[in-house]
């Protein structure tokens, strides 16, 4: 494994590129994305912006993949992949909370569930470009602040990324709440007056 991380590191900017795709599409690397950025941009600072762009393409590319694979598979395909336990609660907070639910664990750096709601997006057929969008939305100010704290802070970004990690999640709390108070107030102001 260590060769293989080795190897991707000497990628550089394609080495997150890849990296970006596999994750996108799915397959499982906690973290994987975030660390390789950091550390390219740490190793070559004028290179980190690059691969925080071909971050946002390779996660934009294979989320869109894995969307679409849902997509096709409709609601069967999603029942097969979240009919239980914690999978079936993160399909509901979907149905209820909308893109919300990928936006904020697309947005921020701490691993939180994504996977499912993009599922979700697929199967329930929600419009691509809007899908993209929030992703592309979430993805820049993500992987490029990662870039740009690898640059500034070499490798003491990962330890700032945990000495700050509560700061994060309170904060993606907070920008939860006030974007499902906007969206019901959108939704208040777009429903017919009753009277």
């Amino acid at each position: 494994m260590r060769a293989f991380v080795n190897y991707v590191v000497s990628l550089g900017p394609w080495g997150v590129l890849v990296l970006a795709v596999l994750d996108g599409a799915g397959i499982p690397l906690p973290t994987g994305v975030e660390a390789l950025i950091l550390v390219v941009a740490a190793l070559d600072p004028p290179r980190a912006y690059l691969s925080a762009a071909f971050a946002t393409a390779g996660s934009i590319a294979g989320c869109l993949f894995l969307y679409y694979l849902a997509r096709k598979g409709g609601e069967r395909y999603l029942d097969r992949h979240t009919s239980s336990g914690r999978g079936r609660k993160l399909r509901m907070w979907f149905a209820r909370y909308g893109l919300i639910t990928v936006f904020i664990p697309a947005l921020l750096p701490i691993p939180l569930p994504l996977k499912v709601f993009i599922l979700s997006a697929g199967a329930m057929s929600v419009n691509a470009w809007t899908f993209a969008g929030v992703l592309l939305a979430a993805r820049i100010p993500r992987y490029f602040g990662l870039a740009w704290l690898g640059a500034e802070l070499g490798h003491g970004s990962g330890t700032w990324l945990k000495d700050h990690s509560r700061e994060l999640l309170l904060a993606a709390v907070a920008l939860a709440v006030l974007l499902f108070l906007l969206l019901k107030l959108a939704g208040r102001r777009r429903e017919p007056d009753s009277r």
